[in-house]
């Protein structure tokens, strides 16, 4: 092989990739990225993004963090490059070098809007060091109808609320979320009635039928609503030796849709799902597994809650964690956090008051029929207020024997490209308890709605027993 790679020929490994991607198989693709990488050495800039990417995509942070280097290397000044670059050293938790690349795009695209937003939420502002007046600069120059405004005046309730200027904060957020809503046609009703189908569909009946699972010890699915702590179970558990995370994983949700076939509807989907053959989706999904010598594999996607009857089902020696928060905590961080394409039930009060209450009927279904051998429920203010207690009873679910790495998970070497990616890196706090507090007045709508269900928002878990 000559020492310059092929353009086409890189081209060709990179469908290859792609192929074994869309096909489930993981193990293939992930070699074939590593083979392209050994060999592109003199790949073109462009070629190195492509790579980058599908390296980030597959979790190879650190491969996808040297590919990305290389092409701002040869570009410093083409935003793009830097852009990326400054993704995967986010996920590396390299903060500072991130803020100083943001800052880098920024002044080379000054209407990269996502970068401002990126930039905002990788640490805690402070008097003497933030971005407000340039924020709100830039946000008087593009006037009230530019498109892009939405991050911005997300980056800008943040900057604000580090500096304790919530009325000023919870102003700016609100514009942010009704633009960001204005842009949706998500309707709310149509999550809600698929919750109450699964319910239905997975029932005692359901559960009191034998299934043949794929028996695999090794995965643990960490599940919730985004924001409420699934990160921060993922990285006390991914402390452990015998314990890697897989992060945020379209898997089970993708051999799903792929075991159920064609359908037309969301409700002949839920039906299906109840008549699989649940041995074979169990060993598809843990297809996806890395190889090697660790115990148990963490799948931190929130949304897997829906997917609880399934998992027991497929996986029937798979460990599942509910992280539990506060309603009105939980749906303020959500409604606060700017997830782009996902989540769009988060910019809107009463959109999120009513999926909350969705989410809390199906977990308490999921809580009467789960094996609680199986299924162990953790709340988020229990566990900042007592983190060794509850970080012990975390690695004991997982079948594993404590180590006292578990308590650091600060020094977490594992990457995490999550909207929690900063908060991560840093040891537990407790300042975001009863944070809601602070915005009594303007989340008023959401607390009367949750109140009118019958839920104590003052002092209730997020699903307690009754």
């Amino acid at each position: 092989m000559s020492a310059r790679f092929p353009e086409n020929e890189t081209a060709r490994h990179l469908a290859k990739v792609d192929q074994l991607r869309q096909a489930g198989d993981a193990a293939g693709c992930v070699a074939e990225l590593r083979t392209l990488m050994a060999m592109a050495g003199h790949a073109s800039s462009h070629l190195l993004q492509e790579i980058g990417q599908r390296c980030t995509a597959l979790g190879l942070h650190s491969e996808a963090e040297s590919c990305f280097a290389r092409a701002r290397e040869r570009h410093p000044s083409d935003p793009d490059f830097v852009y990326n670059h400054a993704t995967a050293l986010i996920a590396l938790g390299q903060l500072a070098e991130a803020e100083a690349a943001l800052d880098r795009v920024i002044m080379l695209r000054p209407g990269d809007s996502d970068a401002w937003y990126n930039r905002a939420t990788l640490r805690k502002q402070t008097a003497q060091s933030n971005h407000v007046l340039a924020i709100e600069q830039r946000l008087g120059q593009r006037g009230a109808s530019a498109q892009d405004d939405v991050p911005l005046l997300y980056a800008l309730a943040k900057e604000l609320e580090d500096l304790g200027e919530h009325e000023r904060s919870f102003a700016a957020l609100k514009r942010g979320a009704d633009a960001r809503r204005r842009r949706l046609a998500y309707k709310v009703g149509g999550d809600i009635e698929t919750m109450t189908m699964i319910a239905t569909s997975f029932n005692n009946e359901f559960f009191s039928r034998p299934h043949i699972g794929h028996e695999d010890a090794r995965p643990i699915f960490v599940v919730g609503l985004p924001r409420s702590g699934s990160t921060l179970v993922d990285r006390i558990l991914s402390s452990h030796s015998a314990v890697s995370s897989r992060g945020e994983s379209t898997d089970l949700a993708m051999e799903l849709t792929r075991a159920a076939g064609p359908v037309a509807s969301k409700s002949e989907l839920v039906l299906r799902s109840t008549q699989l053959d649940f041995q074979a989706l169990g060993r598809q999904y843990c297809s996806h597994l890395r190889s090697g010598p660790v115990l148990r594999q963490i799948d931190k996607t929130p949304a897997n809650f829906l997917y609880l009857g399934l998992i027991a089902a497929a996986l029937p020696q798979a460990r599942i964690v509910h992280i539990r928060r506060r309603p009105m905590d939980a749906c303020y961080a959500m409604y606060k956090t700017l997830f782009r394409s996902a989540y769009p039930f988060s910019y809107d009060l009463q959109d999120l008051g009513r999926y909350w209450l969705a989410y809390d009927r199906l977990m308490a279904h999921w809580r009467k029929l789960l094996d609680p051998g199986q299924f162990l429920e953790v709340d988020y203010e229990d566990l900042v207020a007592n983190q060794e207690a509850v970080s012990r009873r975390l690695v004991a679910h997982a079948g594993l024997a404590w180590e006292d790495g578990c308590l650091s998970f600060e020094r977490n070497p594992e990457p995490s490209l999550t909207a929690s990616a900063a908060q991560v890196r840093q040891p537990m706090y407790r300042s975001s308890v009863a944070l809601w507090r602070r915005y009594q007045s303007q989340l008023a709508p959401l607390g009367a709605l949750l109140r009118e269900a019958g839920i104590d928002v003052d002092s209730s878990l997020a699903g307690s027993p009754q």
